[in-house]
């Protein structure tokens, strides 16, 4: 039997279509572990909410890397054997846990001195707690992502990180994720339980889902933009009540876009992480497929178009901005 050359034709495009799907994968990181808002949550309500957490991580079932404020273990400088356990339920549950300072310190308002100290008190607990199963903290994660004002601070930083066996852990998809969050806990705990309050956190979670995998879409645009291909992506995210109820809603949303959840470890095999964190000396955080960009002079026209968090949102957050 012989095909019709519009058959055969067909065929041909579609295959042509489907290799030319771009390569989605996406590294997860969750920061300020065990709790965002340890001092601002109910200390009743910590462990059904870390409960949650854990139940949607295991029901999203991928690879994440915790990263830890070792500062929150604390009350009054004692560790609390209640919060290390937190961080031992996400080691026994096999994800990696790395190094995010001991108090969020800034760095651009610290310098660099209070900030190297700041990130080896953030392993005093961390270290040997991973010892207990033959591991090590290997990855490092700015806070704020905010990693140094001149290429020298930047460097000598680098080499501290080096010399203590981190690697840092870029940020690719930013996001308001946080204040999105923040609005979330608010209604959660400062409004009475009614059915007003059930209806705005459910439009809360309704509405964070679609911002949320809008931001992966916007940076997949800003890396096909800028590297002429699809970057394997490194998302931000917190230890939080909203990602308690959503995240597991969040990871099928981004698989359902064709993405692969893979590990920090096979993203960061791309080339493109050889750029580092150079490109910007402000006082903010961007992410690092926008310090690169800066890097190449890019102008005002090419970040144009990322999603931004709604202005009710912001207001129950109680913040004025992203």
């Amino acid at each position: 039997m012989r095909f019709p050359m519009t058959a055969w034709l067909l065929v041909l495009l579609a295959f042509g279509a489907h290799a030319a799907e771009p390569d989605r994968r996406i590294a997860i990181t969750i920061d300020d572990l065990p709790w965002q808002r340890m001092d601002k949550t109910p200390a009743a309500d910590l462990p059904l909410r870390h409960a949650q957490l854990m139940a949607q991580l295991k029901q999203a079932g991928v690879p994440v890397v915790g990263f830890v404020n070792e500062g929150k273990l604390e009350i009054d400088g004692q560790v609390q054997p209640a919060r290390v356990a937190m961080l031992r339920d996400w080691r026994e549950a096999g994800y990696e846990l790395g190094n995010h300072t001991r108090g969020h310190l800034d760095l651009h308002a610290v310098g660099l001195p209070a900030f190297q100290q700041d990130i080896l008190d953030g392993e005093r607990t961390l270290r040997p707690l991973l010892a207990e199963r033959s591991q090590v903290p290997r990855w490092f994660r700015h806070p704020y992502l905010r990693a140094g004002r001149t290429p020298e601070e930047r460097a000598a930083l680098s080499a501290f990180l080096d010399q203590h066996g981190y690697r840092i852990a870029p940020v690719t998809v930013d996001n308001g994720e946080w204040v999105w969050a923040f609005a979330y806990a608010n209604v959660l705990d400062g409004q009475p339980d009614t059915p007003e309050r059930a209806a705005t956190l459910e439009r809360l979670k309704r509405g964070y889902l679609p911002y949320m995998l809008n931001k992966v879409d916007y940076y997949e645009r800003q890396s096909q933009a800028l590297l002429g291909y699809a970057l394997p992506q490194v998302w931000l995210l917190h230890a939080n009540e909203l990602n308690a109820v959503a995240y597991a809603d969040l990871v099928a949303g981004v698989q359902r876009r064709g993405y692969r959840v893979v590990t920090l470890d096979e993203a960061m095999r791309d080339p493109a992480y050889a750029r580092g964190e150079d490109g910007y000396n402000g006082r903010y955080g961007p992410s690092w497929l926008h310090r690169w960009a800066m890097a190449e002079k890019k102008s005002k026209d090419f970040y144009a178009g990322e999603p931004e968090v709604p202005g009710w949102v912001l207001q129950l957050a109680g913040v004025a901005s992203e």
